[in-house]
């Protein structure tokens, strides 16, 4: 089997027959490398991503808890300057985290 007819196969497993009829409409190099561009898709995975997408999600718990947290106005200044560096540490080190704020707050305590 070739590698077009099994990039064929491959597109007809996944239901990509579009695909098909546009690579049926090129020659010589684009084609190829529309061929080598396909075979490197996981299309498996693709499918069980979009399978998980129709899933219903069971909450197992409905309980909302307060974390602890800092308020940075009562920070003393040596305080806000060691939070400064851990975080422009952790930026240097490619990590990050995420905070969500009531809406508004972000802007009120400009961070």
């Amino acid at each position: 089997m070739d590698k077009m007819q099994a990039t064929v196969e491959l597109l007809k497993t996944y239901n990509q027959e579009h695909i098909i009829k546009l690579l049926e409409q090129l020659e010589g190099k684009e084609k190829e490398q529309l061929i080598e561009q396909i075979n490197k898709i996981d299309f498996h995975q693709i499918m069980e991503l979009y399978d998980n997408t129709k899933k219903e999600l069971e909450i197992k718990e409905n309980k909302i808890e307060n974390i602890a947290y800092l308020d940075k106005a009562k920070l003393s200044q040596d305080q806000k300057e060691e939070f400064d560096t851990l975080g422009e540490m952790a930026i240097k080190k490619g990590e990050y985290a995420v905070v969500t704020m009531a809406g508004g707050q972000g802007t009120r305590l400009r961070t």
